[in-house]
């Protein structure tokens, strides 16, 4: 699900970084004792070793050794004071970091966005790629979707796709593994790519100025918990109806429980503009110039296909597709999901599976073109938020723990331990003087104070283990890319790493 807004961590203090810096802490085994993680599946191996339990008897005797070293009690101080990510933040790294860029867009949108309390970052990264585009056509310095508009659609209709997707499960067990996942978080805050697609191609686009966020749209947790509950009760009439001998009328009976799902909506988020009704937006250009424009939220939406809009941005936001990188999959595949979607009749999420130098290259070539690039990647890895830095280098867990971080980007998607958990935009890139990006610029939906008032820093090689998922336009990118999106798709299951909402 899409990434709430992080907490500041506790600042650490100098004088502990610097002397944790001067010592090593005592390594008691020898390289060869680390456990060293290969590629292939253990689980292959026949031999099982007997079971053995974990003795008190060693367990006094470890700390009895671990604190003999006054090092180690040193690093016990600090580490058991502070948070340990920011007692281990390496400085270097912080100075390395600089938003400094030689390729950026001319337009990179503003105001800051802030999400606050919910998991809407795909909504906020897609609306601030699009407002570039308007910003354009208006000639405005600064402006803002409506992301609550976008918000309490996907709701509502992710709540009729859940009751849909019960009703064509019926014959599976209630405890089964699909049951459970689509029971999960059937309107959890989070969305792909082509879920963005959906809801602006049917319900368009507002400015923020006239759908404001409420409260519940700023902290969403009290409404997404009565709406999972409220769902999950109606799933179970819904199975027991469908499964009964009784005479029923199922589908009026699914339409009244999305009904009492858009009371709950109306009344905590406020009613929306109707889609295909007018609205007035009064606004100044940058100039100070004042206008007025009447249209439908339908109608705004599609002046970025328009071909006026075209010709002004330079951007086809219609035709942008996700390009991904999964190692675990064949490259120039087409990948999808098993029963992910918001909108019934919706376009399904469908991924181009690529090398992360084809991805690279398509970002690289879309910045030079001026254009920001909507992007999915797993923040909670090796980042700092006040500093605004994604590096690998910035944590060094093996100076305060003495242990050894190792596995691959594919082992990650695995075992669980890494996804798309946050949505962003990338809208400049630094390269050295080969043409190979070093690092690369990120807007933020954290408001100003998370980073360098908003924007962070990514380091490239953070940008090849934790970003899987790039948006480009298809021009950017070869045929042999392009071709991939004719072919059958590779099915992954609901609950696959790649079925993660931003």
């Amino acid at each position: 699900m899409g990434v709430n807004q992080s907490k500041s961590p506790i600042l650490n203090e100098r004088l502990v970084i610097e002397r944790l810096r001067a010592f090593e802490l005592r390594d008691t085994d020898k390289e060869d004792d680390f456990v060293h993680v290969d590629e292939k599946d253990a689980s292959s191996k026949s031999y099982r070793a007997p079971w053995t339990n974990l003795s008190i008897s060693a367990v006094e005797h470890w700390e009895h050794e671990l604190l003999q070293d006054p090092k180690n009690r040193l690093a016990l101080s600090a580490l058991s004071s502070a948070d340990p990510k920011t007692v281990l933040l390496s400085r270097s790294t912080q100075i390395k970091d600089q938003q400094i860029f030689n390729v950026k867009i001319p337009a990179e949108g503003a105001p800051i966005t802030n999400q606050r309390s919910s998991g809407r970052c795909w909504l906020f990264a897609s609306t601030n790629v699009f407002r570039v585009a308007l910003m354009k056509r208006h000639n405005l310095d600064k402006f803002e979707l409506s992301q609550a508009y976008l918000f309490f659609y996907d709701k509502l209709e992710k709540a009729n796709f859940f009751l849909e997707q019960i009703l064509d499960t019926v014959d599976e067990e209630l405890d089964s593994r699909l049951i459970k996942e689509l029971m999960g978080a059937p309107v959890s805050d989070g969305g792909q790519w082509d879920m963005v697609y959906n809801l602006v191609k049917k319900y368009g686009l507002v400015p923020q100025s006239l759908y404001p966020d409420s409260f519940n749209a700023q902290s969403s947790s009290a409404i997404n918990q009565l709406i999972t509950t409220k769902l999950r009760e109606d799933a179970l009439i819904l199975r027991d109806l469908a499964t009964s001998s009784k005479s029923k009328d199922i589908a009026g009976v699914k339409e009244k429980m999305v009904r009492e799902i858009h009371l709950i909506l109306t009344l905590t988020l406020g009613p929306p503009p109707s889609p295909t009704s007018d609205f007035t937006w009064s606004y100044l250009d940058k100039n100070g110039t004042p206008h007025e424009l009447k249209t439908t939220p339908v109608d705004f939406a599609a002046e970025l296909s328009s071909t006026k809009s075209i010709r002004i941005t330079g951007s086809t936001v219609h035709d942008m597709f996700s390009l991904v990188n999964d190692p675990r999959n064949s490259y120039n595949t087409l990948l999808t999901v098993n029963r992910l979607g918001n909108i019934v009749g919706g376009r399904g999420i469908t991924y181009v599976n690529v090398d992360m130098s084809t991805l690279k290259t398509a970002c690289i070539k879309m910045l030079q073109a001026g254009l920001p690039i909507f992007f999915g990647s797993d923040v909670g890895k090796y980042s700092n938020t006040p500093a605004g830095i994604m590096d690998l280098g910035l944590i060094d867990y093996e100076l305060g723990f003495n242990v050894r971080l190792g596995m691959s980007k594919a082992q990650r998607l695995q075992v669980g331990e890494s996804a798309m958990t946050h949505a962003m935009v990338l809208t400049a890139v630094h390269l050295d003087e080969q043409g190979k990006s070093v690092r690369w610029r990120v807007q933020n939906s954290w408001g100003e104070s998370a980073g360098t008032e908003g924007w962070f820093v990514m380091s490239d090689r953070w940008m090849d283990e934790f970003v899987y998922q790039a948006v480009v336009e298809p021009r950017f990118v070869s045929k042999a890319v392009r071709d991939v999106l004719g072919t059958k798709p590779n099915v992954l299951p609901l609950w696959d790493p790649m079925g993660a909402l931003a």
